[in-house]
């Protein structure tokens, strides 16, 4: 069964790898920015674009999320089950479908903060909830939190403290991985981004597949590389950590 998975997912990667590199100066400007960006301006635009919105994405969601997590399993454990449905909500709906319904918040967006692709967060955001959720659960899941606030609580702490020392240093694997999964989510994400009207990698790399083929592909096979480095990176961070909780 891993044989046949990992020709599965080798065999398209080969050929990616095979028609990108018949051009021998696609992989070199693809690592040279100064004139990838004046080679190819619309495809630089949309790294730059995507790279912004992944990180704050993150934050963003992060910010929300986390302290919500928290905060429910402490103070109001019977929301939990309104909140979980709430953060699965997204993946039930198609992104074509959410797209019909952002495009009228967007309207005012567009009034209020301009037609920046970086506008695309709270979209991005929305359509994360449900891989971050389930990743910060599972941390939560895993420490018993309540124990750790009341001993936080007895000793003098106040809320904020407890959040941000006790019980956020204890989940920092599971922070890390919904941040890795928001990022690999939003590199990868076009519906949403192509029917707004806005900017990414994955648009970018769309229009330039009418004109540059090889590039096209190397700049798809790079963003698959960086989001299978970003989960090797969560893999041995967490196994890392696993170890020294255990010794």
């Amino acid at each position: 069964m891993l044989v046949v998975l990992g020709a599965f997912f080798a065999f398209p990667l080969a050929a990616m790898v095979e028609f990108s590199t018949r051009d021998a100066q696609t992989w070199p400007l693809l690592v040279n920015w100064p004139e990838l960006s004046e080679t190819y301006p619309d495809l630089a635009e949309g790294i730059l674009s995507s790279l912004g919105q992944a990180a704050l994405t993150a934050l963003l969601m992060l910010a929300l999320l986390v302290p919500t997590a928290i905060w429910v399993r402490l103070r109001l454990p019977r929301l939990r089950p309104v909140v979980e449905f709430l953060c699965l909500l997204p993946l039930t709906i198609p992104a074509i479908v959410l797209v019909v319904g952002l495009a009228p918040v967007y309207a005012w967006v567009n009034y209020f903060l301009g037609g920046s692709s970086l506008t695309l967060v709270f979209a991005y955001t929305i359509l994360v909830l449900p891989y971050a959720y389930r990743a910060i659960d599972a941390g939560l899941s895993a420490i018993d939190v309540k124990t750790l606030a009341e001993a936080s609580r007895s000793l003098g702490s106040g809320w904020m403290t407890v959040i941000w020392r006790v019980v956020l240093p204890n989940i920092r694997s599971a922070v890390l991985s919904a941040a890795f999964l928001t990022v690999a989510l939003v590199l990868g994400e076009f519906t949403i981004a192509s029917l707004l009207h806005r900017t990414n990698l994955q648009v970018a790399i769309d229009y330039l597949g009418k004109s540059s083929a090889t590039m096209s592909v190397a700049v798809s096979l790079a963003a698959l590389l960086l989001a299978f480095v970003l989960l090797m990176v969560l893999s041995l961070f967490g196994d890392r950590r696993t170890s020294k909780e255990t010794r």
